[in-house]
Formats: structure tokens, sequence, C-alpha cells
């Protein structure tokens, strides 16, 4: 938890700025910061923000206020992402926020494969902070935000078929199939999409929800090691997308974690299959690093995915997923 004021802060400097850049590259720096706050980094927010702030752009323009009459119409439409962000900020300034969190969550979860997985990660990164202290007001302004972004670029994912899997999460995801064209991006492979495997559909216990949530966290993270190669941005999503749910589940009420688990997967499942590499390859990694080390090693790479890989990793929190955190800032390249 930060306690030193740095990370409102932050907060504050972006919320003058879109959840987007040239119409669909994700703002980061939201979720980035609040991981290096999280991990006693808040020394180093301002100095990484500083660095990151030539990829920001304003704040989108409004087009009208979004109703309790006529909020389904506004779904979905990002040029629509304002009055969104506008519409969640008036929420939480209003109502406690779980409430809000409570009623919006099962509307928007249909839809969390829009804008590549970002809203549903940017909300977990808000949740966590607000779970773990003082709900300020830049720290609730950034849950309408990310709220906000996913409402405008809310996806559902329909009619894919239902093919063999597995019981374990991580021999699951070996049994996802590769899409057989994997080039274009985000949206024209989720367009290309037809089937996933079926995992944990039989279960109805939110505790047991819970830990298979937990599972899939730890296998996807894991397997970023040997199948991070097929696409190294893109394959961190496969792990972070279903670490945001697995966070934002004791803020909600239980009923929600089985759905919540439901839709984790199939996000999980949808990015390994969209980003697959044609085969896996060993990983070793270059020496022993405590968890502090290996975040060290992630701030001074510097980028955002592999800040946020290595969040999701000491989450975890075992040798696996520190390797998968050290291959993340090997495949990726340092930002310029």
């Amino acid at each position: 938890m930060d306690t030193t004021g740095i990370l409102d802060e932050a907060l504050q400097r972006l919320h003058g700025c879109g959840p987007e850049r040239l119409g669909r590259l994700t703002n980061h720096a939201p979720m980035a910061v609040e991981a290096l706050a999280a991990h006693g980094r808040a020394g180093s927010v301002h100095r990484w923000l500083d660095l990151y702030s030539r990829k920001l752009e304003n704040f989108p323009p409004r087009v009208e206020p979004v109703t309790a009459a006529h909020w389904r119409s506004a779904l979905g439409d990002p040029r629509r992402a304002a009055d969104w962000i506008d519409h969640f900020g008036r929420e939480v300034a209003e109502r406690p926020w779980r409430d809000v969190l409570a009623e919006w969550w099962p509307r928007l979860l249909p839809g969390m494969y829009g804008g590549s997985t970002h809203p549903v990660i940017r909300v977990g990164h808000a949740v966590r902070t607000l779970l773990a202290g003082e709900a300020t007001g830049p720290r609730l302004t950034e849950l309408a935000h990310g709220l906000g972004y996913w409402a405008a670029r809310h996806r559902p994912v329909t009619g894919l078929a239902v093919l063999p899997g597995a019981d374990g999460a991580a021999a699951a995801l070996d049994t996802v199939t590769p899409l057989a064209a994997r080039d274009g991006g985000f949206p024209d492979r989720l367009g290309r999409l037809t089937g996933l495997p079926s995992w944990a559909a039989s279960v109805t216990d939110p505790d047991e929800a819970h830990r298979r949530l937990a599972e899939l966290v730890r296998a996807a993270t894991h397997r970023y090691a040997t199948h991070g190669h097929g696409e190294e941005t893109m394959l961190v999503h496969a792990a972070t997308a279903p670490n945001a749910v697995l966070r934002t589940l004791p803020a909600l009420p239980r009923p929600l974690w089985v759905p919540s688990l439901h839709a984790a997967w199939t996000a999980s499942a949808a990015v390994t299959a969209m980003y697959a590499p044609d085969a896996p390859v060993a990983y070793a990694p270059p020496g022993a690093f405590t968890p502090e080390e290996v975040f060290e090693r992630a701030l001074a790479h510097g980028d955002e995915h592999v800040i946020k890989l290595t969040d999701t990793a000491l989450d975890v929190g075992d040798e696996q997923a520190l390797a998968a955190a050290l291959r993340c800032a090997e495949l990726s390249e340092p930002p310029a």
C-alpha cells in the first residue's frame, strides 16, 4: 500500500489524459504506476511517468451524457469513452464504490475482450489500490476511468464451439489450438476465433472458483517463460487479464465469482490461441533472483508490459513465475 501520496499525484496527472492513443493503443500508465507503488517503488513513479508521457493523448471529446435509461445504446462505442468515464465519475461520487462495481461488473463482464483486455486489467489495478487503503478521490476517479474505458470498449465473444479440454489449467492451456492465421491486430484475430477448450465449466462454488482462477493465473504466468516468444507483448495478457479478475473478486458479491472465472478463462485461452508460437522453447533464467531483484530489473527495463507481467509474477510468487518475468524482459524491446 502506498502511503506517500505519490500514487495519487500520478493518477491526478493522468486523469486529464485519454484511455487510448491513436484511436486504439491503450494508455498503460495508470496500471504501471499502480504496480510500481504497490511494490514499494513510489519514488520512481514520476520519473517513469515523465518518460512515458510522450505516449499520452488529451482526454477525448464528449458526445452526450450516459443515462440510466439509455446506457445500453452507448455500450461498446469507443466514441463515448469520455461520456462513460463521466458517468462512472458521478456514480463513485454518489455511491459506495463497491456498490457501483457490484452493479456494473455483471454488465461489463461479457465484454471483457474489447480493448485487448486492457480495460479489465486497469479496473483490477484500481480495485487493488482501493482494497489496500483509503478510497481517496484520485483512486475513486481511477476506478471510474477503468470502468468507463471498459464500457466504451465492451466487446462480447459469442458462438464459440466448446472443444475438449483438460482438468488442470496448465493442461487446458496446452489443449488450446492456435489460430491458423495469426496475423493482424487483436480485433481481427478475435473475430477468427471459432472455439475454445472447456475448462472448469462444472464449477459452481465461489471458493472453488477463486481457487481455480488462482490456478489459471499461475499456469498462464508459468507458460509465458516457454511460449512468450509467440508475441512478447500480447501474451502477457493471458496472465494479467485473469489476474485482474482475481484481484477484483474480494470486492465483488460471491455470486459473481463463478461467472468471473469462466470469463477469465475465455480471455486467457483466447489470447493463447491468437498469439501462440509454433512451438515452445526451453528457458532457463540467467541466475537466481529474489522477487525484489526481479521487480527492480523490470523497473530498470522500463517497458510497461514487463512491469505488469512482473507484477503478476510476484503475485504468483514461485521460481517459474519469476523466470517468466525475466523472460519477458529479455524478449521485450526497452523503451526508446
